[in-house]
């Protein structure tokens, strides 16, 4: 059973959810989604509205669906679920549907796409997309530890439209 919570009603350490639990991030439609693991980004407030930011490398497939909508989801998963996670963040959903291999089963949150397995989603709307450029980096040091191909991530900001979280069946 799903709830609707407030943003600022989520109890969950940002750190811990997206460093060390990792997240998917999905879009697309009914039709045609496809998501991809992720460990980094962050939630806060911007604009004054509540935010996230994801990060997206060029050459994955979830990129072009997340340029094609005007919204995305996060959802976050049980370790229990590690697995899964892990499958979709090393396979492309280019070469197969990679959902049904993960073991996943899509499920629409205001019309957006995530999954039914998850135990929180947010449902984001994009405010603002911006390519990491070589030239804004401070520390050289970033580049070289992150990115060997300069191949820059897309960051999104995404306001957070909804939250649903699982309510637990006790």
């Amino acid at each position: 059973m799903w709830k609707l919570i407030k943003p600022e009603e989520i109890k969950d350490n940002v750190f811990q959810a997206i460093g060390k639990d990792w997240m998917l991030i999905t879009a697309g439609t009914e039709e045609k989604a496809n998501a991809m693991t992720a460990s980094w980004g962050g939630m806060g407030i911007l604009w004054r509205k509540p935010v996230v930011t994801a990060y997206i490398r060029p050459q994955r497939f979830t990129k072009g669906l997340v340029d094609a909508q005007d919204t995305f989801t996060l959802s976050f998963y049980e370790e229990a679920y590690r697995k899964s996670l892990n499958y979709m963040g090393t396979v492309s959903g280019a070469q197969e549907d990679k959902i049904a291999g993960g073991g996943l089963t899509l499920k629409l949150f205001d019309g957006v796409p995530a999954f039914e397995e998850s135990r929180m989603v947010l449902v984001c709307k994009k405010l603002y997309t911006q390519e990491l450029k070589e030239e804004c980096f401070l520390y050289p040091e970033l580049i070289e530890q992150n990115y060997a191909q300069k191949d820059f991530h897309t960051m999104y900001i995404g306001e957070v439209m909804q939250v649903y979280v699982k309510e637990s069946d006790k």
